[in-house]
């Protein structure tokens, strides 16, 4: 017995070490991305504007990736620990070749269509023919993430977490400090070199405009150039994460031949053709949920746009230094639209920070699950989702608080020459948690076959989402926050399906007391004490920065008194955290937990 709880220990301990690694490089990730928009943001002429036109043209690109290449770490994941739990690694092997192959060419035609058809679906989808200069930079990316994920699938489906992680991070690193770096060569006197991709690779004609400033004539460059000139430098990062991935692959090449010669079973003979409709027949569903959630976000570009011409038709308001405009033209009506979606974007940047702690649960889940259920041992499949869902808990609830507490101070000091929007920032927040909770549930529901299910519950909240934005946008006095709202509804939607089919299926034991009620008296405390914390100081020192990093540290400090205090977690649970046994120790030596 204690040597069957012994194995189980490990094996907890195993996947929240995986966890552990997905969530510092998605941290990691998240943070470097945070950072190079804020300085976007900041750079003179980029601004809303720049933000606006930047999240279009991706939104748009997330389709098209959400289409070729979003399923495929998951689905591969998924086969390929069937077969390594099964001690088939050639059977692995087979698996990532083909899908290689496949996702190669169907990366390559998405690449072609974005580029190809960015003139159409900027002028007649979305409604603003200048976002098409950041579709065609982002088009050579599309290739490179296919082919990238069909890597990352095959290592996390071995349960090798650092291909994802470090390609990831390196990604990132190159991103954020290319983006910073061609965007500020656009500014002011571009240099020829820049000047001349510009015209040939984004095919503009239009590159600056000028503007009086102080009796003199100034030339700027145009916000779409400079956030397409961003989104060129995704592409190129990119491509250094995919040859990195080539290069980590390489080295492992010997001990997978290694693994593949000592294998027990006999690998299924499957042809190339018959792996990949496997695979597609797999990626196509696990996907589905992505699309749905990528043409979300192009319902929201769409809708807005449209809206902010009908609620705004009779005058648009004095903003960021413009005068009021009491009878805007069509061009003027689809500037503002633009400035008001990237106020929209600014927070969307922020939460997506939070949401990255617990996008690791939904990436290690696909492969451990499926991995349990293809010996049998539901009861291991169970444990780790319900522990999964309790973390997820436990991280959301207080990030969704500390951003309503502190929106203001959070945009004063990220975005101190754009800093309108922080309400948007606070109503964004509360669709933290559905989004958080669906994203731990997907991964539960694609490790047990139930490929469709998020999907389903993405098309019932993206059909409440279009109605409500086609509603609530046109009012003048809702406009943008009409697609704030309409975000919160569309994932409570989404998580109450998901968690009904979840519960249809799988015992997972969550209780009211544990899971919702002591998390949130938790997050209300830690909430309370610091827009307390930050008032005191700021009244004080009248400093915005000083204020805001006490708070979270005293949010932070105050959240973690609560959760053990409170009891949240046992220490089972504690001790499957990584270092989690030298946690428990120093917790009971603190008198939080009894000495056994």
């Amino acid at each position: 017995m204690r040597e069957i709880k012994n194995r189980r220990a490990e094996k907890t301990q195993s996947f929240m070490g995986n966890v552990a690694i997905i969530l510092f490089a998605q941290l990691a990730v998240k943070v470097l991305g945070l950072v190079y928009r804020v300085v976007l943001t900041n750079i003179n002429g980029f601004g809303d504007a720049g933000n606006g036109f930047y999240t279009a043209g991706f939104q748009v690109y997330t389709v098209l990736l959400a289409i070729s290449s979003v399923g495929i770490p998951n689905a591969i994941a998924k086969m390929v620990s069937e077969r390594a739990a099964l001690n088939d690694y050639k059977g692995a092997h087979n698996i990532f070749k083909s899908a290689f192959l496949l996702f190669a060419l169907i990366g390559a035609f998405c690449a072609l269509l974005l580029y190809v058809g960015a003139d159409f679906v900027s002028t007649y989808i979305i409604g603003n023919s200048e976002i098409r200069y950041v579709m065609r930079a982002l088009a050579p990316s599309i290739f490179f993430v296919c082919v990238s994920s069909v890597i990352r699938g095959y290592f996390q489906g071995l349960s090798d977490m650092n291909a994802t992680s470090r390609s990831q991070i390196l990604e990132q690193v190159f991103k954020s400090g290319l983006t910073i770096l061609f965007v500020v060569l656009t500014v002011g006197v571009m240099p020829l070199i820049m000047e001349l991709i510009s015209r040939g690779f984004l095919l503009a004609d239009t590159l600056y405009y000028t503007e009086a400033v102080g009796g003199k004539e100034v030339t700027n460059t145009l916000p779409e150039i400079m956030a397409a000139w961003a989104n060129l430098a995704s592409s190129a990062a990119t491509l250094i994460s995919f040859a990195y991935l080539v290069m980590f692959y390489m080295r492992k090449k010997s001990g997978l031949a290694e693994k593949m010669r000592r294998s027990a079973v006999e690998t299924l003979n499957e042809s190339t053709g018959h792996i990949m409709k496997s695979v597609l027949m797999l990626s196509i569903p696990i996907s589905l949920a992505s699309i749905v959630t990528a043409v979300n976000r192009v319902i929201d570009t769409a809708t807005i746009t449209r809206g902010i011409e009908i609620a705004f038709a009779n005058g648009i308001p004095a903003y960021e230094g413009n005068a009021a405009i009491p009878h805007p033209t069509l061009k003027e009506l689809s500037d503002y639209a633009i400035v008001l979606a990237g106020r929209l974007s600014k927070s969307d940047t922020i939460i997506n920070m939070p949401l990255a702690l617990n996008v690791a649960f939904s990436t290690v889940l696909v492969p451990s699950i499926a991995g349990a259920l293809a010996k049998g041992d539901k009861k291991e499949a169970a444990g780790k989702i319900s522990y999964s869902f309790l973390i997820s808990i436990l991280l959301i609830l207080p990030c969704v608080a500390g951003l309503i507490v502190l929106a203001d101070p959070i945009y004063k000091l990220l975005y101190p020459a754009a800093s309108l929007g922080a309400d948007l920032l606070a109503l964004m927040a509360v669709s933290l948690i559905f989004s958080a909770l669906f994203q731990t549930m997907s991964g539960a529901l694609q490790g047990m076959g139930k490929v469709f299910s998020p999907a389903v519950g993405l098309i019932v909240g993206c059909i409440i989402k279009l109605t409500l934005n086609l509603i609530l946008i046109r009012q003048t006095a809702i406009n943008i926050y009409g697609a704030a709202i309409s975000s919160i509804i569309c994932q409570f939607a989404a998580f109450v399906i998901c968690y009904a089919i979840l519960s249809k299926h799988l015992t997972i034991g969550i209780t009211f007391k544990k899971y919702i009620l002591k998390p949130l008296i938790s997050s209300v405390v830690m909430g309370t004490c610091a827009y307390l914390s930050y008032a005191a100081v700021y009244a004080l020192l009248k400093s915005n920065m000083i204020a805001v990093l006490t708070a979270i540290i005293v949010a932070v400090a105050v959240y973690a008194l609560m959760i053990f205090k409170l009891r949240i977690l046992n220490e089972e649970e504690i001790r499957m955290l990584p270092a989690g046994g030298k946690l428990y120790r120093m917790l009971v030596k603190l008198k939080f937990y009894p000495e056994k």
